[in-house]
């Protein structure tokens, strides 16, 4: 395992855990005690865990750990909520997009789609985002128009939020919206760690004459501190097929449509009504 990947990996396991010490992360990652110790310490000079007696726990900053720490996990079960969303996009349409790891997946998937990447005197797709990484990724493709938000730029998800972003949002119309979520819990909807991240994701919705909720099944059943909405304003619920059928039942009851997407090597998605 490269250091990279070892560090990511222990800041997975830091996710998982909460405070890890230096023999139980050498053993899981499987190296030496002095290599971890090392590799600790780095993370520890970036801000992303505090170094304890003995190991180290999760720093206070770090809650939400940037997307370049997250984008390898769980990406099986993301891949297959992209293609499941991306099937909903039709060429011509405005596509709003908040950021995270599962909706980086979605513009990775339509920004390869044939139709939208043809030649031709105008954008084939629209894609109104807040996310510096996803504005990033897509700039290069010509073919497709960019609205980046503006905002104040938040370090740990690489999010523009804040008045500037809701100016212009108010100002536009999207005609399908994917919105990310940390959380995902039958009762409170869609949350995310962070409150001002929650004002724009909702609004993004809000504009959407159709607003999705994109998450895989690790965040279902969990509870963010801020709170970006339910059937009130989203009408889909895309999610991988690790999630139970009584949870997805409980959403559907709910009045939310619930689209089980599953690798693509099972070529196939299935529906709760």
């Amino acid at each position: 395992m490269k250091r990279h990947e070892r560090m990511n990996a222990l800041l997975e396991l830091l996710g998982e855990r909460g405070r890890v010490d230096v023999e139980e992360a050498a053993t899981a990652l499987e190296v030496s005690a002095a290599t971890m110790r090392r590799d600790m310490d780095a993370l520890a000079e970036q801000q992303l865990l505090t170094r304890t007696r003995g190991g180290a726990v999760l720093s206070s900053v770090a809650y939400d750990l940037p997307i370049r720490y997250k984008h390898a996990h769980r990406s099986a079960e993301k891949e297959a909520v992209a293609q499941a969303a991306a099937k909903l996009v039709e060429r011509g349409d405005v596509v709003g997009l908040s950021g995270g790891t599962t909706t980086t997946a979605i513009a990775r998937v339509l920004a390869t789609r044939p139709d939208f990447a043809e030649a031709g005197p105008q954008p084939h797709l629209t894609i109104v985002t807040n996310s510096l990484n996803i504005a990033n990724e897509l700039a290069v493709r010509p073919q497709i128009k960019i609205v980046l938000t503006g905002g104040v730029a938040h370090s740990r998800s690489f999010e523009l939020v804040g008045p500037f972003s809701e100016l212009v949002l108010q100002q536009i119309s999207i005609d399908i919206a994917f919105i990310g979520a940390n959380g995902m819990d039958p009762v409170m909807g869609a949350t995310v760690h962070d409150e001002a991240e929650a004002r724009v994701n909702r609004l993004m919705a809000e504009r959407a004459r159709r607003a999705v909720i994109v998450a895989d099944s690790s965040k279902i059943g969990e509870r963010c501190f801020a709170r970006v909405g339910d059937t009130d304003v989203f009408d889909t619920f895309i999610t991988d097929a690790s999630a139970k059928e009584a949870t997805r039942r409980e959403f559907a009851d709910r009045g939310l449509r619930v689209v089980t997407a599953r690798p693509p090597a099972t070529e196939r998605v299935s529906e709760s009504e």
